[in-house]
């Protein structure tokens, strides 16, 4: 009876320590891993007659926003001037997608929805295929506000992450 309590201790402690040796090697690689994000934009037309562009964006340069801030603390005299350029922030390297309307002069295009979806799936796919994966998914829709207003668009952002 004796040695099945031991034989038992022996192992729940055996197990204890083992677990927080994995805890602390866990929180070594989380510290040392860093993780890099990418963003795909997906705007898709919402306006009457297929009058609209629909695009799918993902930018190839990397841009530091610390170039583009300023600190404002509400005190003029220690308030920075923020010198640059519109110009500036613009990228000019960036891959962009052709997308169909969803709408043509018939009205709503399922079939363009559904190639559009084909070409959105393919990128995903190939993202993760170079090992990303997709981490967040944000929408939003600006649509006709009254009549007389023909404009809108479906915006899909893609959030992907990767570790380095």
């Amino acid at each position: 009876m004796k040695k099945k309590i031991l034989f038992i201790a022996a192992i729940a402690v055996g197990l204890v320590s083992f677990s927080f040796i994995n805890k602390d090697d866990s929180n070594d690689r989380k510290s040392v891993a860093q993780v890099e994000y990418k963003v795909v934009t997906v705007i898709e037309s919402v306006v009457p007659n297929g009058l609209g562009r629909s695009r799918m964006i993902s930018a190839n340069e990397v841009k530091d926003y610390k170039e583009y801030t300023t600190t404002r603390s509400g005190e003029k005299d220690k308030d920075e001037k923020n010198k640059s350029k519109r110009g500036d922030i613009r990228i000019k390297d960036y891959e962009e997608t052709k997308l169909l309307n969803f709408y043509n002069l018939g009205g709503i295009r399922f079939q363009n929805i559904a190639a559009n979806d084909a070409i959105m799936t393919s990128k995903v796919n190939s993202m993760i295929a170079e090992g990303w994966d997709l981490a967040f998914i944000n929408t939003g829709v600006e649509s006709v506000g009254g009549k007389g207003d023909g404009k809108g668009i479906f915006i899909t952002r893609y959030t992907f992450k990767r570790n380095l």
